[in-house]
This record gives structure tokens, sequence and C-alpha cells, in this order.
């Protein structure tokens, strides 16, 4: 399932809130700025705490990218793959934890908490997220169905395409 496969096409309701709820409570237990979940194909699932003033669209494409070239770099060194990444910024840093193959789990967090905490409050959420999205793939959406844009790849390749020319 791993390296962008498309196997969520839909999501019910009630998946989303538990989505937004185990996002919540990552955020209060770590103090982190925002979490973002997307699949491993780039669509963005759920986000929660202070996501202003990031395209959420660009993002998930690219931390999927970025798992995407961890794979082939886990795969240089002789490693089946790598389930989390770090990048550290000046004002803000991100982790990134793979869950289950299917999503990533992204945190962005500044100079309020640790990378320490943030790793080991993850730890203990990516195995709840791996579990719904398993329940989700076994019996389907849950409540009302949000179908998922089928034209999201046209739509993420030009909104990256943007986001390169303004460079």
């Amino acid at each position: 399932m791993k390296g962008g496969s498309d196997n969520i096409g839909y999501l019910g309701v009630e998946d989303v809130q538990q989505f937004n709820d185990l996002l919540g409570s990552l955020i209060a237990a770590a103090n982190v700025h925002s979490v973002f979940l997307c699949d491993r194909a780039g669509r963005l699932l759920s986000s929660a705490g202070n996501t202003a003033g990031i395209d959420h669209t660009t993002f998930a494409s690219l931390a999927s990218a970025d798992f995407s070239a961890s794979d082939q770099l886990a795969a240089l060194l002789g490693e089946d793959e790598f389930t989390s990444l770090y990048h550290h910024g000046a004002e803000r840093s991100m982790f990134l934890a793979d869950v289950g193959g299917t999503a990533i789990l992204a945190i962005v967090f500044d100079t309020r908490t640790t990378l320490g905490m943030v790793r080991i409050k993850t730890k203990s959420l990516v195995p709840r997220f791996a579990e719904q999205l398993q329940r989700m793939a076994e019996r389907g959406p849950a409540g009302m169905v949000v179908q998922m844009d089928a034209n999201w790849a046209s739509e993420t390749e030009s909104e990256i395409d943007r986001l390169f020319n303004d460079l």
C-alpha cells in the first residue's frame, strides 16, 4: 500500500470526526502548531490546529512526495522503509510518520515543544490512525459518505506547478 496507493476513495463523516478527534488530542498533548493527515497518494484527509496560511493541497502532495523519496533512499541503504522523517527549521519544524503504509501524519511544531515530545505522543496515536484506516477499508465508510475528488491528481499537479513557478 505504500508509495502512493490510491485505496481511499471515500470518507465517512464519522471517520472524519474520529480523525479530527485524534488530531485534536495530539495538538493538546504535544503542544504543536498544526497536524495534517494525508493519504500516501497525496490527498488531505484531515487537518487541525493553526493551518491558516498553509496551502493544504500542496502540503499534502509534497508530504506524500517526501515519503515516496524516502522510500527510495531507504532502498538504496538496504532498508525496507523509513517510518518517520524529521525536518528542522529556524522557526518551525516538521515530523512525518507513516501510518500503516496508507497515510502520513505530518506534525508542524515550534519551540513550544520538543521533537522528543512530538515523537512520544505520535507513537501512541499512529496505531490508532492505522486501525481506523483498516476498519474503513474492511467495512466501507461510516455514516454519510464524502466522496474523494476524482480529479485530485490533475488539480494537485497544477498547484505544484504553480508553486514552483512562483519561486
